[in-house]
């Protein structure tokens, strides 16, 4: 078989980041690195739960929402894949995942879709765990442009 696109990026010197993982036709892959890969420290699984409930609410209650195909977590735990049309300008999706990390970050009250008619494992939640990965994201991408959404040379 063929080797799909996002494993010939080299995840031994990849950082925390956004970065534009492939394109098919009108819609956009993003890949949302909160944490480095191989790095030994991994989104633990309730924060990345709540943080999923949490991103895609938000994501889907902006102008864009009609835009957004998909938000959620990446098997190996370092971050999330965010799909949009690509009528969602690169500067306006980097600003939506920096104001939804934000949003995240200051987040009080209930996690919407928490309860056991909504959510498959109602119960494996972390808001505080949630709060902290999305603080940290949120400064990763303090002042990130769309030159950074390209992968270097040195990452492939």
């Amino acid at each position: 078989m063929k080797k799909i696109a996002s494993f010939t990026v080299n995840h031994n010197v990849l950082p925390k980041g956004m970065y534009t993982s492939r394109v098919d036709g009108d819609v956009v892959t993003y890949d949302v690195r909160m944490k480095k890969p191989n790095g030994g420290d991994y989104l633990p699984n309730a924060a990345m739960h709540t943080i999923e409930h949490l991103f895609a609410t938000y994501a889907r209650n902006t102008r864009y929402e009609d835009q957004i195909i998909y938000v959620g977590p990446m098997g190996c735990r370092t971050g999330f894949y965010f799909l949009v049309r690509d009528t969602v300008c690169p500067q306006a999706a980097i600003g939506l995942v920096r104001d939804a990390m934000a949003f995240i970050a200051a987040y009080e009250g209930e996690i919407p879709g928490v309860s056991a008619r909504e959510c498959g494992n109602c119960a494996e939640h972390d808001l505080a765990g949630a709060k902290a990965v999305a603080s940290d994201m949120a400064q990763v991408l303090r002042g990130w442009n769309t030159e950074q959404l390209i992968y270097p040379e040195s990452f492939l």
